[in-house]
């Protein structure tokens, strides 16, 4: 009974020896324990490639990403020396609803890029020709691909519309040998260009509809071992001819 000139009697006592356990504290993890991050020099080309990456998952999403499309596939097929490939892939992997759709700008734009080839090889070789097949490789790459259309003829077109051999040289040796008999006729250029570079693009655009996130899940794991081959068939396609 509690009483009021005594209220420490109404107080609980502890005994010295009540084994209640105490809350104890987690020690924090020691931050040296921890593995550093890895840093990338920004020198190394994985780094850069990775920063390149990172930036069109980015502009995938902006409202003119399919004019940034349709342009550099245009470009590609003329004059440009980057494929469209790895914007097609990043942009129809972010959206897989919309791969076909991105696969048909593709393939409409380097169509028309592989016309504006054509042209400068048959009206403008001194003036742009000429110097753009000299900074793919020279006159050796004219005579090779002379020799591959004489051997294997509209074929070597579509051989290169669908490898990552540089399109935008063929593109302008053929507009180029319309003068010297070499005519494959235009119609069947463009139908070849169509052939090939359809091939190409919608089958990146149908695997990119059907497993477009498992591919960026399997992008982002294996970027390095990507980025590396991509390199090599980019190097490899300027060797072959």
């Amino acid at each position: 009974m509690d009483h009021p000139r005594y209220p420490f009697r109404c107080q609980k006592r502890y005994s010295v020896t009540d084994s209640s356990p105490e809350p104890t504290q987690q020690a924090a993890p020691d931050a040296e324990t921890q593995p550093p991050a890895r840093k990338r020099s920004k020198w190394n080309p994985l780094a850069w490639m990775r920063s390149a990456y990172d930036w069109m998952m980015h502009y995938a999403d902006q409202p003119n990403a399919e004019r940034a499309l349709f342009g550099i596939s245009f470009a590609e097929a003329s004059f440009f020396p980057i494929p469209p490939d790895p914007l097609l892939m990043v942009m129809g992997a972010a959206h897989p609803q919309k791969a076909i759709r991105f696969a048909t700008v593709t393939t409409v734009a380097s169509v028309l890029g592989a016309m504006l080839g054509w042209a400068i090889g048959m009206f403008l070789w001194d003036v742009v020709g000429e110097p753009l097949v000299h900074f793919y490789d020279g006159e050796e790459v004219m005579v090779k691909i002379r020799d591959m259309f004489d051997e294997y003829g509209l074929f070597a077109l579509l051989i290169a519309a669908i490898t990552p051999i540089p399109f935008k040289v063929f593109t302008i040796a053929t507009g180029m040998m319309v003068s010297t008999g070499a005519d494959i006729g235009f119609a069947a250029f463009v139908g070849a260009c169509f052939v090939g570079r359809g091939f190409r693009f919608y089958l990146e655009g149908i695997l990119l509809r059907f497993f477009g996130t498992p591919i960026v899940a399997w992008m982002e794991k294996w970027f390095d071992l990507l980025a590396i081959l991509f390199t090599v068939l980019l190097i490899g396609g300027f060797a072959i001819i």
